[in-house]
């Protein structure tokens, strides 16, 4: 009994210390951000989500759908937090596009901004 304790207590310290690591690489990027054109809203997204620009939905280029990610304007220093549910940008030096609601909330009305994204929350990953 005691013994079963102490592999129990130990796998549980040992499991701590490796979520502790996988937090210390955390997923980080900068860049470009841009957002969704008004021709977008109602269509289909890679994921399968329709787009709704009132929503906090993002495309990057690798990220799992479902992943949750913090995006900071660097020029503004606001923050919004976006899942991602489509892929893109299709454009050099564009790292996410945001939908408009997300896009506003940081202060990003037209054109691009600089961008650090920063994973939030990994996507869940889907049984079958």
């Amino acid at each position: 009994m005691k013994a079963t304790l102490l592999r129990i207590t130990g796998l549980i310290l040992l499991l701590a210390a490796l979520n502790g690591c996988a937090a210390s690489r955390t997923f980080t990027q900068s860049g470009q951000a841009s957002f969704y054109a008004d021709k977008f809203e109602g269509r289909a997204t890679t994921s399968g989500a329709i787009y709704r620009h009132s929503k906090l939905t993002a495309a990057h280029n690798t990220l799992p759908f479902g992943t949750v990610v913090l995006v900071t304007n660097e020029r503004t220093n606001k923050s919004v937090k976006v899942t991602v549910n489509d892929r893109g940008p299709h454009a050099k030096g564009r790292v996410i596009d945001l939908s408009k609601k997300a896009a506003h909330q940081i202060g990003l009305v037209d054109g691009l901004a600089p961008v650090t994204l920063k994973v939030v929350k990994a996507a869940t990953p889907v049984r079958r």
